[in-house]
């Protein structure tokens, strides 16, 4: 008998499909990924996994290296897609990907099959980082797959599905947008979603912190530490990579920091609307540029800014194991190497606000900066420095003068 692994998250999707990949004759291994899911009950989803008679489910904890080795490069180029998305869900994919090969080759499956539809952007990440890793493997993607789509046209036969069968899901026909959750954020879309009339936020049942109405009417400060451009302790302690997170996103939360809700170009082709949250994240993006601010040159943030809607979209499409994408990181490495030091804000309802930043390697001068008097800066030279800047100008204006 054949055999696969189900990046299997217990949902709407993946229990269907779990279902249906044994009706073709496939022994199905499941694999739970844990990327600190924050709404989601384990135990419970391995049993359903169990009661629906698969081959093996295992659940595997890959929260600490989701957070260091793929959220926190993600976060030192600042990179976010179209200016506003902090990559929540595109971060995880491809570690979802090497996840589940590696079990693949463990158990001796043939195939990897994932529940991301011919529409959206998962099914790019999920291959495209598996083809990377493995030339060779074999993709089962249902919503690719004709004879599925005819069979499930949409969610509320997936639900009736689940109804027949005796498998508990979380959607249902009167509220049936999905949601994607890990540690860094969680995301919301289809549905009633796909109205753009609809107030997204004030719809959806945020899994992470309250809205910025119900927030604390006081400053909450928090203190965020980095070494390199890597957070490493958040108000004086020292902690791991995912300990920071989860405590922002607990700090965060508490404070309404977070939300957004966007249309955004998918990589298929089409624009599609969802609402996120990611305090934490939220909030380690704002320290993090704050301390930039006063650690890097002109020039290279310059450099950087440039590049990093690069890095986003590259994230967002599922480009992560490529060598473009090793030599950006790379190249981060040592653009980061001094953005050290400890950056204080300050969080109300939803806002942040600076309070403080210090750094070792601050290129802040205030001498230099002053309006007053003082410090190494002549003004004199700006006369000079202003004729040669100015020369290519007032060349061209005597050449070819412009009306005014």
């Amino acid at each position: 008998m054949p055999s696969c692994v189900l990046a299997y998250s217990g949902g709407l999707d993946t229990s269907v499909i779990l279902g249906w990949l044994q009706d073709k004759g496939y022994d199905v291994h499941c694999v739970y990924v844990d990327l600190g899911q924050p709404c989601e009950d384990r135990e419970e989803i391995m049993k359903k996994a169990h009661d629906q008679g698969a081959a093996s489910a295992q659940i595997i904890d890959v929260q600490e290296e989701l957070c260091k080795e793929y959220a926190f490069p993600v976060l030192q180029w600042q990179a976010k897609y179209e200016g506003l998305y902090l990559l929540g869900t595109s971060i995880a994919r491809p570690l979802i990907s090497k996840v589940c090969l590696q079990v693949a080759r463990d158990v001796g499956a043939e195939a990897y099959a994932h529940g991301a539809t011919g529409k959206g952007n998962d099914q790019c990440r999920f291959q495209l980082a598996a083809e990377a890793l493995d030339p060779t493997v074999k993709i089962i993607a249902p919503w690719r797959i004709q004879e599925f789509r005819d069979q499930f046209p949409g969610r509320t036969e997936l639900i009736a599905y689940c109804a027949e069968k005796g498998i508990p899901v979380k959607a249902s026909v009167e509220k049936p947008y999905s949601s994607d959750e890990n540690c860094l954020h969680i995301s919301y879309e289809a549905g009633q979603l796909e109205d753009l009339t609809v107030n997204g936020v004030e719809m959806v049942d945020f899994g992470m912190g309250v809205s910025p109405q119900d927030a604390p009417d006081e400053v909450e400060n928090v203190t965020v530490e980095f070494e390199a451009g890597i957070p490493v302790g958040v108000n004086g302690e020292k902690l791991s990579a995912l300990e920071i997170v989860e405590t922002l996103n607990e700090i965060g939360g508490r404070n309404g920091v977070g939300r957004i809700d966007i249309v955004e170009n998918r990589f298929v082709g089409m624009k599609s609307r969802g609402v996120y949250e990611a305090p934490g994240m939220t909030v380690l993006y704002s320290a993090h540029h704050t301390l930039e601010e006063i650690t890097v040159d002109r020039d290279l943030i310059h450099l950087r800014d440039r590049l990093a809607p690069e890095v986003a979209e590259m994230v967002y499409y599922g480009l992560w194991f490529v060598p473009k994408m090793d030599a950006l990181f790379k190249f981060n490495e040592e653009a980061q190497k001094y953005v050290t030091g400890e950056v204080t804000l300050g969080l109300y309802k939803g806002n942040i606000m600076v309070e403080s930043r210090t750094s070792p390697f601050s290129l802040y001068d205030e001498a230099i900066a002053s309006m007053e008097g003082g410090g190494s800066y002549n003004q004199d030279d700006a006369e000079g420095f202003l004729r040669i800047v100015g020369l290519p100008s007032r060349v061209q204006g005597q050449v070819r003068p412009r009306q005014y």
